[in-house]
This record gives structure tokens, C-alpha cells and sequence, in this order.
């Protein structure tokens, strides 16, 4: 067996403004790196934190990385330890599913470890119980591209995969601030009127239709959140201009990823990413932020062992 095992988690886009909290994807570039060591003792700890601006949580059962790893112990009765190293690489509080991609990434590496590991699928409980120490959730919309790839809808108790058009691009623009995940979730209490309900409905319907489909069309259609977005929009200074310009630029749809304020962009192919990301940019800059971009296809990686 082996004692000491790297898995590499990627950034995801959540919600995709149409799916709130059970419809994401990953993104090739930005992740988490974690490093999880068999030990003797039966416990789970936190060796170092790397990459992190803000200070973040040793204790185990207050990490992302940690609680899922507890999770796991404790429903397969594992009899030794695993000590954990966490290098992060996707900003804090960034709508990136940065306290996600920790807890997936210490899963991946941790089920290398034991003696019979677990299918991916059966990763996901611990992953939410991990997610859920930050968000104060269980939603699965991060965890599950991340431990699938691609884009994928994740309900309660189960993933799935969604298939995406050859060609479908993310621009994902981050500009340099924090919106913490409670902050925002905390914008979206109060009533809701059944009419948006049916609306979100019938957008997301189409989202998932023009996926399967292989019809940008409908995925154009589909890709306007009328639930979420317009609650936190005011959080993301430059929101709505950073929007219109990458509308302008020909991008199907934009909207928020996860709980902000990075905003993601879909387009019908990466030259349009481009060139959607390269507006996006100008436009936050013009409200004095400066911001990183990546370009992904929606279809993007899921976590891997790297060492």
C-alpha cells in the first residue's frame, strides 16, 4: 500500500446561473493540491496550509479537506489516520469552488490509499459533508465536476453527467476581491414569487435540452438566471457592465459564478472566449479592479492523483 498520495482538484463555474446549487462544471487551469499521508494514528490532521491569503481553519473538523476526510473514516471504519498538506491555488472567496476543490482533492488522494478504493460516485457523500463546513450546505454543484469532470448536474444522492456541444468555451474572469459563499447566501432570504420559479424552470430546461441536443441555440435561450443573479448582483461592483460587454462580445450567456464575484461567460467556441474574457477584464478594470481570466471548455477536467 501506498503511504503518501497528491491529488490535484480544478476550479469549477456553480449554479451556471441557471442550476443554483446542483449544476456545475470544472475549469481547466486554477486547482488545489493535497497531500494526504497514511499514519498510525486514528485521526485526521492538518499538517500545513500553503497558498492561502486569509488565514484558514488546522483544525480538521472546521476544514473542508479535513471533515471530508473524517466523513470517510468514520463511515469505513478505516483503522489508521491520514495527515493532510494543502497548496492552494484557486483565490479564497472567489465563487471558484475553492473550499470544494480542497475537499475533493483530499478524497481523491486519501481513497489511493486504502486498501479497496472507492468508486468516484461513491466519493460524493464525503465531499458534501466536507463542502458543507464552509457553505453551511450540502450542494454538490462544485464537488461533482470536480470528481467527475465536465459539466454535471448533482442532486441530493446522485451525479450526472451532462454532454456538451463540441466547441462550447468558459470565459471565467475574477476580479481581485472576496465575496464570502454565507455573505452570499445570506442576500438570497425573502420570497420568491412562484412566476420566477417557473421561469428558472423553463431556462434551465432549455439549458440542459441545447446540451444534449448539441444546440447553442437553445443553450442561448436558456442561460439567463432570474433567480439568484439579480439578489447578488449588487455585491459585484461593475456586474452589470462587465456583463453587457461580454454579451457584446457574442457569449451565450452570463452570470455569476458560484457565489462570486468572478462572472463567467459560456461562448459557442474559444475565440469567442477570448475575446469575451478580454472585455470582461476592461470592464472591471474601468471600476477600478484589476482581475485574472481563464479560458476552459465547459467540458473540462476532473481531480487526478498527480504523485
Amino acid at each position: 500500500m501506498r503511504k503518501v498520495v497528491s491529488a490535484f482538484a480544478p476550479a469549477s463555474v456553480g449554479n451556471v446561473g441557471v442550476g443554483f446549487d446542483i449544476l456545475g462544471h470544472s475549469v481547466t487551469g486554477p486547482g488545489d493540491r493535497v497531500t494526504v499521508r497514511r499514519i498510525l494514528d486514528p485521526l485526521v490532521r492538518i499538517k500545513a496550509i500553503r497558498g492561502n491569503t486569509l488565514p484558514l481553519p488546522l483544525e480538521a473538523e472546521r476544514n473542508t479537506a479535513g471533515a471530508a476526510l473524517i466523513a470517510l473514516r468514520q463511515a469505513l471504519g478505516v483503522p489508521y489516520g491520514f495527515e493532510i498538506e494543502i497548496d492552494k491555488g484557486i483565490p479564497f472567496g472567489s465563487g471558484m469552488g475553492g473550499s470544494a476543490a480542497s475537499a475533493v482533492a483530499a478524497l481523491v488522494a486519501a481513497n489511493a490509499l486504502l486498501r479497496k478504493p472507492l468508486e468516484r460516485e461513491a466519493l460524493y457523500p464525503f465531499a458534501l459533508d466536507g463542502e458543507a463546513v464552509a457553505s453551511g450546505g450540502r450542494h454538490g454543484d462544485n464537488v461533482g465536476p470536480m470528481l467527475l469532470g465536465g459539466l454535471v448536474l448533482s442532486t441530493a444522492d446522485r451525479l450526472v453527467p451532462i454532454p456538451v456541444p463540441p466547441g462550447l468555451h468558459c470565459a471565467l474572469v475574477h476580479p481581485a476581491a472576496v465575496l464570502e459563499t454565507r455573505a452570499a447566501r445570506a442576500a438570497l432570504a425573502g420570497p420568491y414569487a412562484l412566476h420566477e420559479f417557473v421561469a428558472q424552470s423553463a431556462n434551465l430546461a432549455l439549458v440542459l435540452a441545447g446540451c444534449h441536443a448539441g444546440d447553442m441555440s437553445l443553450i442561448r435561450a436558456g442561460l439567463s438566471d432570474v433567480l439568484v443573479e439579480p439578489r447578488r448582483a449588487s455585491l459585484i461592483f461593475g456586474f452589470d457592465r462587465v456583463k453587457q460587454r461580454a454579451l457584446d462580445a457574442g457569449a451565450l450567456g452570463v452570470s455569476i459564478s458560484g457565489a462570486g464575484p468572478s462572472v463567467f461567460a459560456w461562448c459557442a467556441d474559444e475565440g469567442t472566449a477570448h475575446s469575451a474574457a478580454g472585455w470582461m477584464r476592461a470592464a472591471f478594470s474601468e471600476v477600478g479592479y484589476a482581475s485574472e481570466a481563464w479560458i476552459s471548455p465547459v467540458a473540462g477536467p476532473r481531480a487526478e492523483i498527480v504523485a
